[in-house]
């Protein structure tokens, strides 16, 4: 029930955020340098803009589901056991990381070019969440889930 609870208001608190003080500088992808980027023909392809994305994948569940790279890399993990994500138990998440409560959780997040990645936790009391989306073929998806309640 903790662990539900838990999942709940990270959910409820990632839902709320549009834009971040915590927001890394952009970055280039790996293995391109400015000069082979530059060099090479670009074409025009569009690409996902993340805080719409964000949005719509706390909001939809249908959208969510798409949009979850199954399977998922991470797990659910309690005192008993450790669970892989499926679509079977997969539980929507609700809460953007902007609208958790930071008086009772800690939070902290970093967006680059091609990925966000955000972490709450309550210190001391065993569990936290952490959930990291990337950027594919100019369309986000989330990639890693690790819930842990210990």
């Amino acid at each position: 029930m903790k662990r539900l609870l838990f999942i709940l208001a990270c959910c409820v608190a990632i839902a709320g955020c549009k834009s971040s003080s915590n927001t890394s500088k952009v970055s280039e992808p790996k293995g391109q340098s400015s000069a082979t980027t530059a060099a090479a023909p670009k074409k025009k392809s569009k690409v996902e803009d993340f805080d719409k994305f964000y949005d719509r994948f706390h909001a939809d569940s249908a959208f969510q589901m798409s949009r979850i790279k199954f399977p998922l890399k991470g797990a659910s993990t309690n005192l008993d056991k450790s669970t892989s994500w499926t679509p079977q138990n997969w539980q929507m998440l609700r809460t953007r990381i902007y609208d958790v409560d930071k008086n009772q959780y800690k939070v902290k997040y970093s967006k680059t070019e091609t990925s966000f990645t955000q972490k709450v936790w309550v210190d001391g009391a065993g569990f936290s969440n952490e959930c990291r989306f990337e950027l594919v073929n100019g369309k986000w998806f989330l990639v890693y889930m690790s819930d842990e309640n210990m």
